[in-house]
């Protein structure tokens, strides 16, 4: 074995020991870089380590969009905002940059079934956690269900504090499931206990005055957490038809046109046989 292979294991072993995979993955590469452009060693170095880092902040946004739990991915770059009535895409970009996690504010979508709110929620989540913040996606129903057995198993108390330590918590759908009252005050508690200190996005398809009905009919806890709510809260109405069935609409007409387009041609080709069919009959008839 050459003394350049003993030392580029030496040198893998020691990146493997430091938790340096990414100094691991590039520092022959880099060497061979180094020779051929003659670096100084302390470039080389530079090199080595910002190519550790970069692997580091990589390996932090991957852990933090898949402790997220996103149902799917979904970006900003994919909303078609030029058919999304009541959005921004200004506003949206603002969000984006992630100021209002910072001052522990809450964003509101509220709109219609289909208009696009579970979709700019997730991509909010999404760039969150490409900023290396925590983030947890919960289906409204999903929530109440995990803390009504956190509560049973009685590890509510644990279980909160996990959520504490979450900058944007993400509930989704609410008002599609509703609530008893046990349901609706632990999602109370959970949502009061960020107030002022970490930030909530809720998508829900009810005009706040629908509220009640989703917390078992309890309009002083509503209010409550309404108030709650909207103190910090940067509210954004959808409107419109639902997007998916504009689309299905619009793949329909898509399949109809083609179907038409292409009975007419057959109608044509068909058309065409038989003419040249009759043409050759006569051509025959008058060579006779």
């Amino acid at each position: 074995m050459s003394r350049a292979k003993i030392i580029a294991d030496l040198i893998r072993t020691h990146a493997r020991a430091l938790k340096m995979p990414g100094l691991a993955r590039a520092f022959e590469d880099l060497a061979r870089q180094a020779r051929e452009e003659h670096w100084a060693p302390d470039d080389y170095l530079c090199e080595c380590l910002s190519v550790e880092i970069a692997s580091r902040s990589e390996s932090a946004v991957k852990q933090r969009l898949h402790a997220a739990a996103f149902p799917e991915m979904k970006t900003l770059d994919e909303f078609e905002f030029d058919v999304a009535e009541g959005v921004s895409a200004a506003k949206i970009a603002d969000l984006a940059r992630g100021d209002w996690i910072d001052g522990a504010q809450n964003v509101l979508l509220a709109g219609p079934i289909g208009t696009g709110k579970s979709h700019l929620a997730i991509a909010l989540g999404v760039e969150a956690a490409r900023q290396r913040r925590r983030v947890a996606f919960w289906r409204a129903a999903d929530l109440v269900r995990t803390l009504i057995e956190a509560r049973d198993a009685k590890e509510l108390g644990r279980y909160q504090r996990r959520l504490d330590r979450v900058d944007l918590v993400i509930v989704d759908e609410l008002g599609f499931v509703p609530f008893d009252r046990q349901g609706g005050e632990l999602l109370f508690n959970m949502l009061a206990a960020r107030h002022g200190r970490r930030s909530v996005c809720i998508t829900t398809n009810l005009a706040f005055s629908e509220w009640p009905r989703v917390f078992g009919g309890d309009e002083k806890l509503t209010t409550a957490l309404l108030d709650r709510l909207a103190e910090h809260a940067i509210v954004i109405a959808t409107k419109g038809k639902s997007y998916r069935m504009r689309k299905r609409r619009s793949d329909e007409t898509v399949v109809e046109a083609a179907s038409t387009e292409e009975a007419t041609t057959t109608t044509t080709t068909k058309e065409v046989d038989k003419a040249k069919s009759t043409d050759a009959k006569t051509k025959k008839s008058r060579s006779r």
